[in-house]
């Protein structure tokens, strides 16, 4: 899993020096102009090296399923993204939520009433999949809101050009992509418990630290903070895409694919709408029309208190939950083979 995720951290390593770069010497606009030959490139590439695998059975779509969700999912997120923004009446937003929550409460009956719903929700009876969605959907949504507010801070506040802040946010993917190479010894040795407990709180304060910026910090700081908060950011994202799907049987890990990908999306939208929402509130509060840093900080604050919350949610895994895939538990096991051995012999 954590060779798997290196190439989706070269796009945050990349994208933002890039992205700065290209804004700041050229035009906006070729941020996406250049996504077309590298998806054309994508897209060879898959077709040259990746088989065509299928299912043995071909089950039928879940097509009232599929409406019910794609509705009920985007009523929830645009309303929410939409509360205290101004630009649509607030009983429209009331609305379209609510909405958004029938959608999904009539699924989730739907669901209970067929063999085979589009997004399974019997998974969530899986204790480890059910913490690692549940506790690393409220981690998710403090991450999601930090490339946002960061560049917003770092642009709009500090006056730095796109280049320059793109050059600073990008340390902290540099940090994920260098844990990548320690990931798997450190959840070996501490196990999947302990890591997401203690280090879930660790992320959550570096990541309140960040309302502690100022134009006057030192870029070094700044680097230093952003390099670290990648670093344990990663850690967690490694352990939490591990254990969800540690104990999914076989025939239900393309179902536990889809619902957990499908629920890191979502909390990631959230999180954007939640630091969006919370910077526009604070931002009125002040009763200006220009952001300052106080503005960031109850952004910030409240990021870092999510993902201080999710490590609730992993008190109470067992103490080796996972460790058949984390090898701790062989690593036990195999401090005993000497001494078997050597009797044996």
């Amino acid at each position: 899993m954590s060779y798997l995720t290196v190439p989706a951290v070269l796009g945050p390593v990349v994208g933002p020096p890039v992205g700065g770069f290209i804004v700041t010497y050229y035009s906006w606009r070729w941020i996406f102009f250049i996504n077309v030959p590298i998806g054309a490139l994508g897209f060879m590439l898959v077709t040259w090296y990746i088989p065509n695998i299928r299912e043995e059975i071909s089950l039928p779509l879940d097509f009232r399923g599929f409406l019910l969700t794609g509705l009920g999912l985007a009523g929830l997120v645009s309303g929410f993204e939409s509360i205290g923004r101004g630009v649509i009446p607030a009983s429209i937003t009331m609305c379209v939520m609510a909405a958004g929550g029938v959608c999904m409460a009539l699924y989730i009956l739907h669901a209970k009433r067929i063999d085979y719903p589009i997004i399974d929700l019997s998974l969530l009876k899986i204790p480890t999949f059910l913490v690692a969605t549940l506790g690393g959907g409220l981690f998710r949504m403090g991450i999601g809101a930090l490339p946002f507010l960061l560049a917003m801070l770092l642009q709009v506040v500090f006056g730095l050009s796109p280049f320059a802040s793109g050059m600073l946010t990008f340390t902290s993917a540099a940090g994920a992509l260098f844990m990548k190479a320690t990931a798997t010894p450190i959840i070996r040795r501490l196990g999947f418990r302990t890591i997401l407990i203690s280090n879930g709180v660790l992320s959550a304060f570096i990541m309140a630290s960040y309302a502690l910026f100022r134009p006057t910090t030192p870029h070094f700081l700044i680097v230093a903070a952003l390099l670290s908060g990648g670093f344990f950011r990663s850690l967690q994202f490694t352990a939490l895409g591990t254990l969800a799907y540690a104990d999914v049987p076989d025939r239900l890990m393309s179902s536990a694919s889809t619902l957990s990908s499908m629920a890191q999306q979502l909390f990631l939208s959230l999180g954007v709408a939640l630091g969006a929402m919370l910077l526009h509130m604070s931002l009125r509060s002040s009763g200006s029309a220009h952001l300052s840093t106080h503005d960031f900080t109850p952004a910030f604050l409240v990021m870092g208190l999510l993902a201080l919350l999710s490590s609730i949610f992993f008190l109470p895994l067992e103490y080796h939950a996972g460790d058949e895939v984390s090898g701790r538990q062989r690593g036990v096991e195999l401090s005993h083979t000497p001494q078997t051995v050597t009797e044996a012999d």
